[in-house]
């Protein structure tokens, strides 16, 4: 790991290392399914041909995303969860990057 990088992480919260599931790997195991139904309550969104179907899996969709974020959220403050520090570069070259493709809307970038 570059040492520029940091990671951003609480203390873990220490659990049992044992053959059985203890708790950090049930709530994974649920984030990753939360994660998966999300993706797939999203590709059913895109492809709803009924405006009611279309609601009612909208309903769901966002329940399931508040759910896996509240998984995300607790694994986090449990330390199970970390992410890397982006560096200040790196944000800036893709602002820049980004920003370049605003003028080929068709209005030419700006918000209406």
């Amino acid at each position: 790991m570059n040492q520029n990088q940091q990671k951003i992480q609480n203390p873990e919260t220490q659990v049992p290392k044992t053959p059985q599931m203890n708790e950090r790997d049930f709530i994974n195991d649920l984030l990753t399914t939360e994660k998966y139904m999300t993706t797939s309550y999203n590709m059913a969104l895109h492809e709803a041909s009924h405006q009611g179907l279309y609601q009612d899996i909208m309903q769901i969709f966002t329940e399931t995303e508040q759910c896996q974020r509240n998984l995300y959220d607790l694994m986090f403050r449990k330390g199970w969860y970390s992410i890397e520090a982006a560096e200040q570069q790196k944000l800036q070259q893709s602002y820049q990057q980004f920003q370049g493709y605003t003028n080929q809307f068709p209005n030419g970038g700006t918000l209406q």
